[in-house]
């Protein structure tokens, strides 16, 4: 039988947990024994206003319950409000035990389309927001030698969405980043993933309505299959295991789809190894263009290092 996943004596951030995924992810780690940092600025789902009732509605649901909680009102799109959410967890609680990277807004717009503040609006959240908290939290992990960190990253990015390019590019930057924090953190006991969720919440509201109809198509397809599996509880086991103790992964993707839970990796082909001597001509290319497009015999490739290994084995191979 397995083990049940308890986070007694570890204190948790969880940002943009006033509501949808984020609130779902404190309930549950509060409810296994986290004291949790009830992070939300509570503005809407584009990002725009703010307020407390958000985070507190969510710190007294834990509170009632009979689990530790507090709240942080502060935005993650700012260096200083990074430190600042960080540094409510260590006032309240001593440590930093989880970090989940979940705060966000989305703005829709064409590519060609896209304005200025929209475009800042989504790197600052996401992308900036991601460097933002994780820097500070990082630093103290790194003191504790624990730490798990999940970034929440998006298939609008890794796999792409139309009219998402802002926001797309900015939760793909997050990949990258949970990429290098797991390679510095492996020497600290600190494991860090990101996660790709699909899930029916407020930002539901901003999705094209060409895409929304592709998918209801596709629910209806599928029938009482689908079940309650769009709700944002089904990404949530996913989530909690990735934070806990007992998960060993890091350096990874999940994502957590439709009930669906599956780990997303980049492979790359063998390739051609072209001439030595001198660079080959765009001609050369060309002409084996079947061999660097072959997908079989792709291996799973874990750093530029690892790169650079995988070629030094073709080289010797050819």
């Amino acid at each position: 039988m397995t083990p049940p996943i308890r986070f007694d004596n570890r204190v948790a951030i969880v940002t943009g947990a006033g509501g949808g995924l984020g609130r779902g992810y404190a309930l549950d780690l509060a409810a296994r024994g986290a004291a949790v940092v009830v992070n939300d600025l509570g503005g809407s789902f584009d990002g725009k206003g703010s307020s407390t009732s958000m985070a507190d509605a969510v710190v007294a649901e834990i509170v009632a319950a009979g689990g530790r909680a507090v709240a942080s009102y502060d935005s993650v799109s700012t260096s200083a409000g990074g430190q600042a959410i960080v540094k409510t967890a260590l006032d309240a609680y001593g440590r930093v035990d989880v970090l989940i990277s979940n705060a966000g807004s989305l703005r829709n717009a064409p590519i060609d389309e896209l304005p200025d503040d929209t475009l800042d609006a989504m790197i600052d959240v996401h992308l900036k927001g991601g460097f933002n908290v994780s820097r500070p939290a990082f630093r103290q992990m790194k003191k504790q030698g624990y730490g798990r960190v999940v970034f929440a990253s998006s298939a609008a990015g890794m796999l792409g969405n139309d009219q998402q390019a802002a926001y797309g590019a900015a939760k793909a930057g997050l990949v990258g980043l949970m990429n290098v924090l797991s390679l510095e953190g492996a020497a600290h006991g600190i494991k860090a993933n990101a996660l790709l969720p699909t899930a029916m919440s407020r930002m539901s509201a901003a999705m094209d309505p060409k895409l929304m109809e592709a998918a209801g198509a596709l629910y209806a397809a599928i029938g009482d299959k689908l079940g309650n599996s769009a709700d944002p509880a089904f990404v949530t086991p996913l989530v909690v295991y990735l934070c806990s103790e007992a998960c060993d992964s890091s350096h990874s993707i999940y994502s957590a789809t439709l009930g669906r839970y599956a780990r997303v990796a980049l492979h790359m082909g063998a390739g051609w190894v072209g001439p030595r001597a001198a660079p080959p001509r765009a001609e050369d290319v060309a002409a084996h263009w079947a061999e660097v497009c072959e997908k079989r015999g792709a291996e799973e490739v874990h750093s530029l290092l690892g790169e650079f290994e995988l070629v030094a084995r073709r080289l010797k191979a050819a």
